[in-house]
């Protein structure tokens, strides 16, 4: 089962969807405040689960990765680049299936 891990950084605080792997699938902005983290990690839940909310993109390589975007057109969270289109694929599934009953953990 996959987790939300929140931690402090240097600049503020964020937080990873990890798989029940401890892969981290999805990686958020940088937040100022723990509320405005944890309504982020409230609207992955929501807008993991509609397929038009994902924007599948090449980075300047080449790679592929993803965004998540809410509902207002905002990137809620990004993957990592991926060696393959069938593996960028793969991950946005594992963002549908982990998100939405993803406990939330503070680091």
């Amino acid at each position: 089962m996959g987790k939300f891990v929140v931690r402090q950084t240097p600049t503020g605080i964020k937080f990873d969807l990890k798989a029940g792997n401890g892969q981290v699938i999805l990686t958020s902005e940088v937040y100022t405040t723990k509320a405005a983290c944890l309504n982020g990690v409230e609207s992955v839940k929501k807008n993991s689960q509609e397929d038009a909310r994902f924007e599948k993109l090449d980075s300047k390589n080449g790679k592929p990765y993803f965004n998540l975007k809410a509902t207002n057109g905002q990137v809620i969270g990004t993957s990592e680049l991926y060696e393959s289109v069938a593996a960028r694929d793969n991950g946005i599934e594992s963002v549908k299936k982990n998100a939405p009953d993803a406990e939330v953990i503070e680091e």
